[in-house]
């Protein structure tokens, strides 16, 4: 029967598709979530949405690093077991199963690539992200300064990287991660300009930072107007680490540094008057939303 020439050389797949079963099976095995022991909730870090993407993106290399080799040499395997069972040799097939080989891995190698690339840009965010995290630390000194920072905020859309909570406002911070370019002697280009609609960059210009920052700030202040029953003053910080910022003009509700001595900007920074009543409502505003979003997320949530 000479459909059987072509059933029988799947057998030979079947130690590729149990290989390639385990692999898909093992790609959440990695999980850096951790939670707390008293109340299951996650444990929030500076920068945890983009170590969340991180591990998303290391999975997917693991992933596609796996299953490349696996699917790249099933044409091959199936073909040998055609050449086995065949009647006669079509060296037209054959070439067809090494042509098939052939163009999964460059896309796999494409994959690959793609993979790493993305890796290195989530980890230049989360390396900026973490310094202004640590910055922002400085603002906490329990016993002297009422000042309160969380990480990662949930909006209804997205997160917003930290919020400062202190005496005299509060304080919505982005942190943007741009690869400094250099010039042909290699000497870096480090100097970026800050215009009403804009970021002027050397060499490319951008305005989503400006609005996602704008955004996030006007989210925040209508939620704690809503929530704690007042206008509650709200300034949107946008850092650029690494950054020489010059103004040209920044939007208003905005200002654009590029994170050092954050904490001590901040600090001195005056948006209005907070009293300790209001100051404490902020505050439990903001833990129960964080509280909000750790109920409604799963504990074996998958991480892709």
């Amino acid at each position: 029967m000479a459909w059987l020439e072509y059933l029988l050389p799947l057998i030979f797949l079947f130690p590729l598709g149990a290989m390639a079963v385990i692999v898909i099976a093992l790609r959440n095995l990695h999980d850096a979530r951790v939670r707390s022991p008293f109340n299951a909730r996650p444990l929030r870090e500076p920068g945890q949405a983009l170590r969340d993407r991180l591990d998303r993106a290391f999975a997917a290399l693991f992933l596609d690093g796996a299953l490349g080799p696996i699917l790249s040499l099933a044409p091959l395997v199936y073909g040998m077991g055609r050449m086995l069972f065949a009647n006669r040799q079509n060296w037209l097939e054959w070439a067809l199963y090494g042509a098939l080989s052939t163009v999964l891995v460059l896309v796999y190698c494409f994959l690959l690539i793609r993979d790493f690339q993305l890796i290195r840009r989530i980890k230049l965010g989360l390396a900026c992200e973490l310094a202004v995290g640590q910055e922002l630390e400085r603002l906490i000194h329990p016993e002297a300064h009422p000042y309160y920072v969380f990480h990662d905020v949930p909006t209804d859309t997205d997160t917003i990287d930290h919020v400062a909570v202190t005496p005299h406002g509060v304080f919505v911070v982005e942190t943007r991660a741009r690869t400094r370019p250099f010039t042909a002697d290699g000497r870096e280009i480090n100097v970026v300009t800050v215009e009403p609609k804009r970021l002027r960059f050397p060499g490319w210009s951008e305005h989503r930072p400006l609005t996602k920052t704008l955004g996030a700030t006007r989210w925040l202040g209508a939620w704690l107007e809503n929530r704690c029953g007042a206008p509650v003053p709200v300034l949107g910080v946008l850092t650029l680490p690494g950054w020489d910022i010059i103004c040209a003009g920044t939007p208003e509700g905005l200002m654009v540094v590029s994170g050092e001595s954050l904490a001590q900007q901040l600090g001195e920074k005056q948006l209005g008057s907070i009293d300790d009543d209001m100051h404490d409502k902020v505050i439990a505003a903001l833990i129960e939303r964080a509280a909000e979003l750790d109920k409604n997320t799963p504990l074996n949530a998958p991480s892709i």
